[in-house]
């Protein structure tokens, strides 16, 4: 089956010392974000090589490796189903494709993970469609679900569109988690840099005082160094 040789060429490619790196980086210990998440220590480079050779395996395969403890299993998985929406002709496959994903959200449990799907398969699925269930997943008590709603929105900025990204940014602007400062900031700057900057500092002066600081760090990264000192220095 070419699922078994997809998990196996994975197995193969494990490497240890990458894997306690990754480990560390990603923070999977007591208490940390990604506790207890298992990896082999393959970058992503490799992995979307190895998509390339098994992109074309089942829907019902890939949903299975995506319900793995192993991170790499997972992105994989998350690789695969970007491909297969990429490559869609057929709504009624791309409405499979992001019926899966959104079944299988807390799969999706690592901001690599969120980052690297979230807008090939969320936003581009929701980009003439409503959006409600970004709403819906921003007022999450879930940090990964969060995540989706935020990061979802690339895809809209860069098709110019800046509504539902400064609206879930606003949803998000008092969130506790950094790694949500850090995606609403991200995406703030996004905004500013390929849309329109007077709408970013419109949404910046009504929040500045308030925002975190790691969020506002990032949302003016791109400003000039007078920007930045106005707003850092509140």
């Amino acid at each position: 089956m070419k699922y078994d040789k997809l998990v196996n060429e994975l197995k193969s490619l494990e490497d240890k010392n990458q894997a306690k790196n990754l480990q560390r980086f990603f923070k999977t210990g007591p208490g940390q974000y990604g506790e207890g998440d298992i990896f082999l220590g393959i970058k992503v480079p490799i992995q979307r090589q190895i998509v390339k050779k098994y992109f074309n395996i089942s829907l019902k395969d890939t949903e299975k490796l995506l319900h793995s403890k192993i991170h790499e299993h997972r992105l994989t998985a998350l690789l695969i189903l970007v491909k297969k929406f990429e490559i869609s002709k057929k709504e009624t496959e791309r409405k499979n494709i992001f019926n899966l994903y959104i079944k299988n959200k807390q799969y999706i449990n690592n901001w690599d993970l969120v980052d690297l799907s979230a807008p090939n398969i969320v936003g581009n699925y929701l980009l003439n469609k409503d959006r409600k269930i970004l709403y819906e997943f921003a007022k999450s008590n879930h940090l990964w679900t969060k995540r989706i709603a935020m990061i979802s929105c690339f895809t809209f900025i860069k098709n110019k569109e800046t509504k539902d990204a400064l609206s879930i940014a606003e949803i998000l602007i008092n969130d506790k988690h950094d790694l949500i400062h850090k995606a609403v900031g991200w995406m703030l700057r996004e905004l500013g840099k390929r849309v329109d900057q007077k709408k970013e500092e419109e949404f910046l002066k009504k929040h500045y005082k308030k925002m975190p600081r790691t969020m506002l760090r990032y949302a003016i990264e791109k400003f000039d160094e007078k920007k930045r000192e106005f707003y850092m220095n509140k």
